[in-house]
């Protein structure tokens, strides 16, 4: 499948086998991330992958806990303040970065889905991993082999987002 078969055929997923996705696959997928686009070749993503009671702790931070209680695993990903030059740029270095993992852990047959909520207890998540202060929390990716199928996407007509209608370029 090519990348616009998989950009359209990606979706989340909430649901996971009980089946464990082996350290070589993480590292493919974190691999892709650390290949994303960043101002000044920055790099400002680190990341933390967490299994077992690890992850079962951090799923008490989050209304979505039983996404990540039912995933193999879960990818934090951080801005590292000291790497940043601008905050603006580098949080959207960290959204393609997310985005090249989920595009990588589709193609690798497994399902994902991309937890923001979780954000709202940054603080305490901080104090709970012991993480210095200059690493600020952006997202948690859990992962895992999907359950079943995702239902097909929808998205808006093109001709709806385009600010003007009368000229493409």
């Amino acid at each position: 499948m090519g990348i616009l078969g998989l950009v359209k055929d990606r979706r989340s997923i909430r649901k996971f086998k009980k089946k464990t996705v082996s350290k070589q696959i993480v590292e493919k997928i974190l691999e892709v991330g650390r290949w994303a686009p960043s101002g000044l070749n920055n790099q400002p993503w680190r990341f933390m992958v967490l299994a077992g009671a690890e992850k079962e702790a951090l799923a008490q931070f989050t209304h979505y806990r039983n996404i990540i209680k039912g995933a193999n695993k879960v990818i934090l990903v951080f801005l590292d303040k000291k790497a940043s030059y601008n905050y603006e740029k580098d949080l959207m270095a960290i959204g393609a970065c997310i985005q090249n993992m989920l595009l990588s852990i589709h193609s690798l047959g497994l399902g994902a889905c991309w937890l923001g909520e979780i954000l709202n207890q940054r603080s305490r998540l901080q104090k709970s991993l012991k993480l210095p202060g200059h690493l600020q929390l952006e997202a948690v990716v859990a992962l895992g082999y999907p359950l079943s199928s995702a239902n097909k996407g929808r998205r808006r007509p093109l001709r709806n987002l385009l600010l003007r209608k009368n000229k493409l370029y």
